[in-house]
């Protein structure tokens, strides 16, 4: 073993060790292709066509994987059986809180009610549990498993190292977060905020970040894929306004990024570890080496580690089955409640009555209708879109689908999946997180809107 600090002399074949799985993360999970005229990842399509291939089947084994989850978890809660007890992958899958299992069983009814459509219509109508088990867990399902295997390519052999070294200067003074986080956000940026939040989560159980920077970086950069900005400004009816869009909520998000951790509940977060103690990130360069050659060094080191095949399988298998097990479940209770709550109550309404005057002072037209999408995008980002595109003034169109796309942690699918893995942020922080990011990135918004219309 050679000390960390030293200076090793690489060989081509060391730097290959780094470069190739990286490239093949990267070309996967991050780097935008064209296809039939849409713009999406590798992983995305890749997933998408397994859906296809699984459409008539894939329900039904949805439904036998959330009852497992439930069942299983209630049957270890009460009779702790030996297999499971005594396999690290089966306890880590079926041990969980009392308030857990509630959600994996309330997942688990609403789940089977929608699956054979029994009981009231609110329940598993399309607007509602239908959308939440036909439209997002079914691509989720497919997303999570090439996702498990396609990930360590990004996390195991030193891309987030060598990345890290490089850009600590900047994200640490101005997000106080380590470098690496950069990976997840530009993964999040790309691809899809729930891959982000999935990496975030991997990160903070293995002991690279702390408690406080494990939240910060799942609320605040797992953020909207540009697919899916584009499929919200297309719904408002604002397509040709892509450019000042996605420049708006870039700008928007960014300066919500350097406020959100500076305030509560995000600041009083513990700088605890998951693990019990902080894994060395790298970020203070010893003597004799340079930011990139340090980034290499770090990177070529964990490369070696990363080999393993064996571990490679177990690991990709382990989170596989974590994300299944572990956030669907909980997606389908969450995201159908929230959404049969702003389908067929008037509670989002009436949450959103305090953003008429907000709105009347920064003169956006139609206060009263947009005020009604400032809220409901707690159950679903998309919900905004859908209401506002009866506003007939595009400037307002435009700040409702710009905001919408700020607020980042909504239900049904990113505060869902948040919830669902190891990161402590609670249902009510979720949701001081989603109005302090509403009131932040709104002026924002609403200042580029009045300089473009």
């Amino acid at each position: 073993m050679h000390s960390s600090h030293e200076k090793r002399n690489f060989t081509a074949g060391d730097y290959l060790k780094f470069i190739v799985p990286s490239v093949i993360g990267v070309l996967l999970l991050m780097f935008p292709i064209r296809l039939e005229g849409q713009t999406t990842i590798l992983v995305a399509m890749l997933a998408g066509k397994l859906t296809g291939l699984l459409e008539p089947i894939l329900p039904t084994i949805i439904l036998i994987v959330i009852a497992i989850s439930g069942i299983m978890a209630v049957i270890y809660r009460f009779f702790k059986p030996d297999f499971i007890e005594n396999s690290e992958i089966l306890k880590s899958l079926f041990k969980v809180s009392d308030f857990w299992i509630a959600a994996r069983i309330v997942g688990l009814i609403l789940c089977a009610l929608v699956y054979f459509e029994i009981g009231p219509e609110f329940i598993w109508s399309g607007d509602t549990g239908g959308l939440i088990l036909y439209d997002l867990i079914l691509g989720l399902f497919s997303i999570f498993l090439f996702a498990g295997f396609i990930l360590p390519f990004l996390t195991d052999f030193g891309l987030l190292e060598f990345i890290g070294a490089i850009i600590t200067p900047v994200m640490r003074p101005i997000f106080q977060l380590p470098g690496r986080s950069a990976i997840d956000c530009i993964a999040s940026w790309v691809g899809d905020g729930t891959i982000g939040v999935v990496i975030t989560n991997k990160q903070y159980e293995e002991g690279y970040y702390s408690t406080k920077e494990a939240s910060v970086i799942a609320t605040t950069f797992s953020a909207v894929s540009i697919t899916f900005c584009l499929v919200v400004l297309n719904q408002v009816g604002l397509t040709h306004l892509f450019g000042p869009y996605y420049l708006a909520v870039t700008l928007a998000g960014v300066i919500a990024a350097i406020i959100m951790p500076r305030i509560p509940p995000l600041s009083r977060k513990p700088h605890n570890y998951y693990t019990g103690e902080k894994k060395d990130l790298g970020e203070d360069i010893p003597k004799g080496f340079t930011t990139v050659s340090w980034g290499a060094h770090l990177a070529i080191s964990r490369a070696e580690q990363g080999m393993n095949v064996k571990q490679f399988v177990t690991n990709g298998i382990t989170t596989v089955l974590d994300m299944w097990i572990g956030v669907m479940p909980v997606i389908m209770a969450f995201g159908t409640i929230a959404l049969i709550i702003a389908e067929a109550t008037p509670v989002f309404v009436w949450l959103g009555k305090p953003f008429i005057p907000i709105l009347n002072l920064l003169r956006v037209p139609y206060a009263v209708e947009a005020s009604q999408t400032m809220v409901v995008g707690f159950a679903d980002m998309f919900l905004p879109a859908v209401i506002g595109a009866t506003i007939p003034n595009e400037m307002t169109r435009f700040i409702v689908a710009a905001v919408s796309v700020t607020q980042l942690v909504y239900l049904s699918e990113v505060g869902a999946v948040i919830l669902g893995s190891r990161i402590p942020v609670s249902l009510g922080e979720l949701f001081i997180i989603f109005i302090e990011r509403t009131l932040i990135t709104l002026p924002i918004v609403t200042i580029i809107a009045h300089l473009i219309f």
